[in-house]
């Protein structure tokens, strides 16, 4: 989480840190490829070095301030969303001469003769354990009215990266050894004309404000279901917010859903008790001599988003002895040397890779089998339920504690709880009579 310290009457921003992917952070790499008569053309391309974070649609939204006069005269790959007064210019019109330009990707199904290695997926990147093979995103750049050499170039300044809303925090701009490329033959190594790096990281809270998932709990050994945390992420407020969930057995479902601002990327939720657009369900299923079963469900609630390569990080002290998972893909995570606590779990592709839109089909399931260790395992206090859980790279809210299935031999607790006041004040009374 990004976090601010007040020094001097002025507020410094701590670099974002998420303890489960530690090393997690977005690189931007410029790599100047040739000069031109009056600039440079550069290869920009945006690394997803985070293990479980997407950016998912509507895609990357890139911007930065050039330290001189700089221009765009063309891009491939990519666009600015907007070309600015470029009224001086008789003759080319640059592609862009605005101080502070926005670059955005460009569609599938560009023509050729537009793209470049890694461009044109719509601003969509994967993350780096999910699909490295799509973990990147890149563009070309021409930029005129720049330097001409490695010491004439002014790096440009404040990027900014929208994913697509708010959420990262990008450094300056920092020179490092130029890029080596190597032919597809491998029998030539050549490398950039200059090369610099800018590290963007995330923050949850600077990404929204309020909670988009939620976890409920239950078990085998207990009729009890923990639902999630009333108004987790939101309330029902049709007073000051109408329109903010949608009933599912409302005869206007279809007409609400399929009315302006579906495609606005806009929730819009079934209406919950919780009002989160994803519910993750965690059940203790069976319990056998040497092995006990979870079984996973993630519920979409959301009428306007489809999940596209979702994935689920969930923390537990007995994933190192995980045997066995059904239907989903899995891997550890070690965020801490020597510590085994850590899953990752995504769709099959091709099979439920896809978290459907709210309905009847808005939910994909998994069961896990894990062999029990004699020495830290049990059913007490709450140990068989997760720890943490993240889906699509943000936390998600647990039921409080004090609120898990409990044991049935612990079916004395309530009665417990209300006795214990009741003696306290009976030892009160006793002490009084003993002093009176």
């Amino acid at each position: 989480m990004a976090t601010y310290l007040e020094l001097n009457n002025s507020l410094v921003l701590i670099k974002a840190y998420d303890a489960l992917d530690p090393n997690g952070n977005i690189t931007i790499k410029w790599d100047v490829i040739s000069w031109t008569p009056d600039g440079y053309v550069a290869v920009v391309t945006i690394f997803n070095f985070q293990q479980y974070r997407h950016i998912q649609a509507p895609g990357w939204t890139l911007g930065w301030t050039w330290s001189k006069k700089e221009v765009i005269w063309s891009m491939m790959g990519g666009q600015t969303t907007e070309q600015g007064d470029c009224s001086r210019f008789k003759g080319n019109t640059p592609h862009c001469c605005k101080k502070d330009p926005t670059v955005v990707d460009l569609l599938p199904g560009t023509p050729y003769n537009q793209q470049i290695a890694n461009c044109c997926k719509g601003g969509v990147i994967n993350s780096w354990v999910q699909d490295p093979a799509n973990a990147a995103s890149s563009f070309q750049v021409s930029v005129g009215q720049a330097g001409t050499t490695n010491k004439t170039v002014r790096l440009p300044k404040n990027f900014t990266l929208k994913a697509p809303g708010p959420g990262y925090t990008c450094g300056p701009a920092k020179i490092v050894k130029p890029t080596k490329f190597v032919t597809a033959d491998g029998r030539r190594v050549t490398q950039a004309m200059m090369t610099w790096n800018v590290t963007c990281t995330y923050s949850q809270f600077l990404s929204q404000k309020t909670p988009t998932c939620c976890v409920s709990l239950s078990s085998f050994y207990n009729n009890t279901i923990v639902p999630c945390p009333t108004c987790t992420c939101g309330c029902q407020n049709n007073i000051s917010n109408p329109g903010s969930c949608v009933d599912p057995n409302s005869p206007y479902l279809a007409s609400v859903v399929a009315g302006p601002g579906k495609y606005s990327y806009t929730p819009l939720v079934q209406c919950t008790n919780h009002m989160c657009p994803i519910r993750v369900h965690w059940h203790v299923k069976l319990n056998y001599k040497d092995y006990w079963r979870v079984k996973i469900t993630i519920t979409n609630f959301n009428y306007r988003m489809n999940y596209t390569q979702w994935n689920l990080v969930v923390q537990h002290p007995n994933f190192d002895n995980l045997t066995q998972i059904f239907s989903f893909n899995y891997k550890s995570l070690t965020p801490y040397a020597g510590l085994n606590d850590t899953a990752m779990l995504w769709g099959v592709k091709f099979y439920n890779d896809l978290l459907m839109e709210a309905g009847p089909y808005g939910n994909v399931q998994s069961e896990l089998l894990f062999r029990k260790d004699k020495s830290t395992f049990t059913f007490e206090k709450g140990w068989a339920f997760p720890r943490r859980i993240y889906f699509n790279g943000d936390n998600c809210v647990m039921p409080p504690p004090d609120s898990y299935p409990w044991l049935p031999n612990d079916g004395s607790r309530p009665f417990t709880q209300l006795l214990r006041p009741l003696m306290a004040i009976l030892a009160s009374l006793l002490f009084l009579l003993a002093h009176a």
